[in-house]
């Protein structure tokens, strides 16, 4: 994933929520999201949803709270079973789910970026998150990743490596299963990091990802 989406106040953001049971939460909304901005997660605390700030990388400084230099914004989904993997632990123990509007991904040669949206939804990002306690401050600081699949043939021009994890809203038993942190046979959710195209994409070409500008038609991949 190239490390970029938006949250956008619209009636699909709106929708999703309502879909998870959550009702006018503060979310922060933002037209440009990068690595290790402050961002909005929806986790599952007991038996109760809530929206809650974290910061867009997994592995923070217990000392400072801030990201290390350990790049964690993302999580692959090849070592999410791998026992020391930074991964293993939040994805049997706190899974979240990470709303946005669109994201971008590059080709990889600095020169092509797509954005990606979903036809007629907001996208529900499969993500990890963790608690660390900031020792400057007495404060809790949520850090957060989101989970990356294997390569997809449709997307050869887009990113060829991987993709975002996008959670099927359509599922609520998946969806359930997926905030519940007591779910700990994570096998049953082997299905969903198989890469596939679940949902109908509008696909854009944009001159660069930190302006987002299109820069030709867009086109939908089914």
């Amino acid at each position: 994933m190239c490390g970029r989406y938006n949250l956008i106040d619209t009636e699909e953001v709106w929708k999703l929520l309502e879909k998870l049971g959550i009702c006018k939460p503060e979310l922060n909304f933002s037209a440009d999201i990068s690595p290790a901005s402050l961002i909005s997660i929806i986790r599952q605390v007991g038996s109760e949803r809530l929206v809650s700030n974290a910061i867009w990388w997994l592995m923070l400084d217990p000392t400072t709270g801030k990201p290390t230099k350990y790049t964690s914004f993302n999580s692959r989904s090849d070592k999410l079973n791998v026992p020391r993997s930074l991964a293993y632990k939040p994805y049997r123990e706190s899974r979240c789910i990470i709303p946005a509007s669109a994201f971008i991904e590059g080709l990889g040669d600095g020169q092509t970026y797509h954005k990606i949206e979903l036809e007629g939804q907001a996208i529900a990002f499969g993500g990890l998150y963790r608690e660390w306690f900031n020792r400057e401050t007495g404060e809790i600081v949520i850090g957060a990743s989101i989970i990356t699949l294997g390569p997809l043939a449709q997307w050869k021009a887009i990113h060829p490596d991987s993709m975002p994890l996008m959670l099927p809203m359509d599922q609520p038993d998946v969806i359930d299963a997926w905030l519940a942190s007591e779910v700990n046979d994570v096998e049953r959710f082997d299905p969903l990091l198989e890469p596939n195209i679940r949902f109908s994409q509008r696909v854009t070409p944009i001159e660069r990802p930190s302006k987002w500008n299109p820069i030709g038609g867009s086109y939908r991949i089914n």
